[in-house]
């Protein structure tokens, strides 16, 4: 199964030797994405909430020039620079998926500079 290369500049570019997005057969994997904003390459915003709409909207870049959506989205992984951000954190992330949402995996972890990192895959094999 070929991988084919997902790339917009409607995301941030990648920091290193990695692919924004890869589609393999049905599957859509988004590389993390955090808060950075794709124009200026800056973070966008101070809080919890700012950071992860600015992410979940990079997310969103890279589903659609994969011509997928976020209610393609069968799996997330999250990592949080503090949990006790996830309450903030999540009701942002909620209103970005519709029912079913996604099943997900929250993380504490260590990040430099941000509050939030999010990856997804996502299924088209219906598309």
């Amino acid at each position: 199964m070929a991988k084919q290369q997902i790339r917009t500049e409607k995301a941030p570019i990648p920091a290193g030797p990695y692919s924004q997005g890869l589609r393999v057969g049905d599957f859509v994997f988004v590389a993390g994405q955090g808060p950075n904003d794709p124009v200026t390459r800056k973070l966008a915003g101070e809080t919890i909430e700012e950071q992860t709409a600015q992410t979940l909207l990079n997310v969103r870049a890279i589903l659609e020039a994969a011509g997928a959506s976020m209610a393609d989205v069968v799996k997330t992984t999250v990592h949080l620079s503090d949990l006790s951000l996830f309450s903030r954190f999540n009701k942002v992330y909620e209103s970005y998926f519709p029912d079913p949402k996604p099943v997900r995996t929250t993380v504490g972890s260590q990040l430099m500079g941000i509050m939030v990192e999010i990856d997804v895959i996502a299924y088209v094999g219906d598309k």
